[in-house]
Parts: structure tokens; C-alpha cells; sequence
């Protein structure tokens, strides 16, 4: 199995692209299965996550072509065609490998009037329930069963009809899903409470280009009217922020100073203050976000909560980028329960760390000392990386597939900047 070995200690210098957002991507594809015509996505990065999903979407019927993808570029392009729907069965050996094949659900019942979806049950980071995508669609009509660790939906005979969603607290999946449903469903529908997300408005901004009629984007209130089909596109996946701010971390745990070009400095707002007040310098560049170190780092004091809040998906690389401040940091998880289990082995590089409930104390020490250690899951596995580069010596991060998922082609990246940085099979 592959690992990443690093020798750390260097400050990273110059310009890394961003690539296109995994979690906009993973919400888009979906989207070919609501026309018979061809979708084509750009900007779409090279992840397992991705190449899973559109597995998926073949054993359903879409057909999926690169087109002009060259070894030495970031990103593809990618045309889907779903124009004739061969299934309606999402199993359960994809779903439990990526939780985002739930996104099926909503678009197979708004097309082709039924779906059966394998649950996805819990995950490295905490049990994510289904339950508000279900609502959802019950809201629009849809009749469900449960059964043999399936969710079987139909529509009405006439199909999916407008209505009011009301969603208790936010969830961006559930937002995603009822949202892909009703821009095919008749009449008008309402999503009170809908996440915010830079990802949701991407995935509106596409259907909308697609023929939808969408109102209230970038607010907690969506209207859509209905329509009778949607059309073909062509559409660029949003640069993805939670790379963008990962590299950030980078910049800042070894002291150096980058260019994230095509970063957008307005999907990102929490992610940047936070780093300001951290003690990094940020300006607009003409091709991104230029982000610098300009002497210690100073501690925080953060809260995860859904956007425009700080995001979850950040916490661990603050984390490891805090273990260095010059003082005690405190971080509280609020969205999911079991999200500090890089905490044990970023002590062992010799952070101090301690957890307390959802929350974490920080306390920033000297150095970081490489040592062998283990990634758990995504962002924990940036974490790992983030401490590899500041710390003495040699750090090996085993499990990489789980960079794999959200991170193209990191070594390469980090290279690029400076960084001694490698992927050793074996």
C-alpha cells in the first residue's frame, strides 16, 4: 500500500492551482441523470471520488467520455449522457464506499419516477443520517419504504409535485438532493432553512443552465418552479475552497508565502479571517489568493458550523497549523462527533493536544518531530501532511487513499513549492 513520505523543514514558495471542488463536483454529476441530453462538466479534478461516482452513474445508464485529458494537466472534462436510464439500483458496495452516491436518490425519482438506494449507514467521522433526504422527498410526494437496508422511493403516478420543505437544521446533503428533485417536480417548491454552501450555489447555478428556474441562491430560502425538462450543458466546477485553504495551512505552518491561483476569495470568508487572525497576511492576486506568513502564529479560538461559519472540513489542517502557535488554541466540533482522530497521532510528532468532549485544547510547542503515522480519514489525512512539512525529519503518512478521495495529485503540488515530498508504493 502506497504511503507518503515527507522530510520536513522547508518553507513552501510560489504558485499552486487550485482544482476543481470535490464536494461541488460530487453534487453536480448527479445532475446528468435529470435530461437525456449531454451534460459536459470542466474543471472536474482527478479523484477516486470522482472516478466512484461516475462508476455509479455508468451502472445506471450514463454514458461518460474525457475528452482532451492529458497526463500533465490538472482537472478534465467530462461529457455524461444519460439517454436511456438502464437502472434505477444504487448498491450498496458503491454507496458505503462514498456517502455521496445518496445524490442519486432525488434525480432518479424526479426522471424516472422510482429509485432504491443502499443507506449508507455511519463513517470514520461520525454517523450521517439520511433522514431529512427522505422528508424531502416525501414533501414533494414520494411514497417510501425501508427495506433490507435499501430506500426504495417512488413518485405519484403524475409525478413529483411542488411543496413546501422545511428542513429542522441545516444539512447540505438533504439541500442537495431536494433540490435536484424538485426542478422536475410540477409546480412550486419551497426549501426553508437550505444550506448556504459556495457547493449549493454551484449546483443551482448549473441547473439553472440547464433550464431550471431557481430563486434565492445564496440564501436560506430556495424557490423553485418546476419545469417539464431540463436541457444539456456545459459547466465549470467552482476551485475548491477547502483545497484552497488546506494549501493556506501550508503557507503558514512552514513559514512561507503562495499563490493559490483560481482560489475565490468570496466562497471562502471564514477560512481567510481566520487565517489573518492566525497572523498570516492575505491579498487578492490577479490569478487567486496570495497568502504569506509574516512571523509567529498566533492562536485561536474556533467553532465549526455550517457556512458561512467556519466549515468542519477544516478543522484538522487548523489543527496541525495551530500545534505551532505561540500560545493555546481551542477548537469546538460541532458538526460531527468523532472528528479529532488525528488528534493521537499528531501527538506523536509531539503537538499537545488534549480533547475535552467536542472540544480540543492546543497548546502550540516549539517543533514538530517526523514520525510514522496513520491517516483516518480525508482531512485528517491533510492534517498529517500539513505537520509532515513543518516538522524535523522524516514523517511517513500511511493510508493515503483517503487523500486520494479529496486531494489531485498533492505530492505533485507540494513539489512544485518546494516541498520533499514522495509517494513510495509497497
Amino acid at each position: 500500500m502506497d504511503r507518503i513520505v515527507i522530510r520536513g523543514g522547508k518553507p513552501l514558495h510560489g504558485r499552486i492551482p487550485i482544482s476543481g471542488a470535490k464536494n461541488a463536483a460530487l453534487t453536480l454529476l448527479p445532475c446528468a441523470l435529470l435530461t437525456d441530453e449531454p451534460l459536459t462538466l470542466r474543471n472536474l479534478p482527478r479523484l477516486a471520488d470522482v472516478d466512484s461516482f461516475g462508476h455509479l452513474l455508468n451502472q445506471l445508464g450514463v454514458s461518460t467520455t474525457i475528452e482532451g485529458a492529458r497526463p500533465d494537466e490538472f482537472g478534465r472534462v467530462m461529457t455524461l449522457r444519460a439517454a436511456n436510464l438502464t437502472s434505477t439500483v444504487a448498491p450498496y458496495d458503491i454507496v458505503r464506499k462514498m456517502r455521496a452516491s445518496v445524490l442519486v436518490l432525488g434525480p432518479l425519482v424526479a426522471r424516472a419516477g422510482e429509485a432504491t438506494v443502499s443507506l449508507p449507514g455511519g463513517c470514520a467521522i461520525g454517523m450521517r443520517p439520511v433522514d431529512l433526504h427522505l422528508k424531502a422527498l416525501e414533501a414533494l410526494g414520494a411514497e417510501l419504504e425501508i427495506a433490507s437496508g435499501y430506500v426504495k422511493a417512488r413518485a405519484p403516478s403524475g409525478g413529483l409535485v411542488g411543496g413546501t420543505i422545511r428542513f429542522p437544521f441545516v444539512s447540505v446533503g438533504a439541500t442537495e438532493n431536494a433540490l435536484m428533485a424538485a426542478v422536475l417536480a410540477k409546480g412550486t417548491t419551497v426549501i426553508e432553512n437550505a444550506a448556504r454552501e459556495p457547493e449549493i450555489t454551484d449546483l443551482a447555478k448549473c441547473l439553472i443552465a440547464m433550464g431550471a428556474k431557481i430563486e434565492g441562491l445564496r440564501t436560506d430560502t430556495l424557490t423553485i418552479q418546476g419545469v417539464g425538462r431540463l436541457h444539456g450543458a456545459t459547466y465549470a466546477v467552482m476551485a475548491d475552497r477547502i483545497e484552497a485553504g488546506s494549501y493556506a495551512c501550508a503557507a503558514a505552518i512552514t513559514g512561507g508565502s503562495l499563490e493559490l491561483v483560481g482560489a475565490r476569495r468570496d466562497t471562502m470568508p471564514s477560512i481567510l479571517s481566520s487565517l489573518e487572525e492566525a497572523g498570516l497576511g492575505i491579498e487578492d492576486g490577479a490569478e487567486g489568493i496570495k497568502v504569506a506568513a509574516l512571523g509567529g502564529l498566533k492562536p485561536l479560538s474556533l467553532s465549526t458550523a455550517p457556512y458561512p461559519a467556519f466549515p468542519t472540513d477544516m478543522q484538522a489542517q487548523f489543527m496541525a497549523m495551530l500545534t505551532l502557535a505561540e500560545g493555546t488554541s481551542l477548537l469546538t466540533e460541532t458538526i460531527f462527533e468523532n472528528r479529532y482522530m488525528h488528534v493521537p497521532e499528531l501527538n506523536r510528532m509531539g503537538a499537545d493536544i488534549e480533547v475535552r468532549g467536542r472540544s480540543a485544547v492546543v497548546r502550540g510547542v516549539d517543533k514538530l518531530l517526523g514520525a510514522p503515522v496513520m491517516a483516518t480519514d480525508l482531512r485528517a489525512s491533510m492534517s498529517l501532511v500539513l505537520a509532515g512539512l513543518a516538522a524535523e525529519g522524516e514523517t511517513e503518512v500511511h493510508r493515503v487513499y483517503h487523500l486520494d478521495r479529496g486531494y489531485e495529485r498533492l505530492e505533485e503540488k507540494l513539489q512544485a513549492v518546494g516541498a520533499d515530498i514522495e509517494r513510495v508504493g509497497g
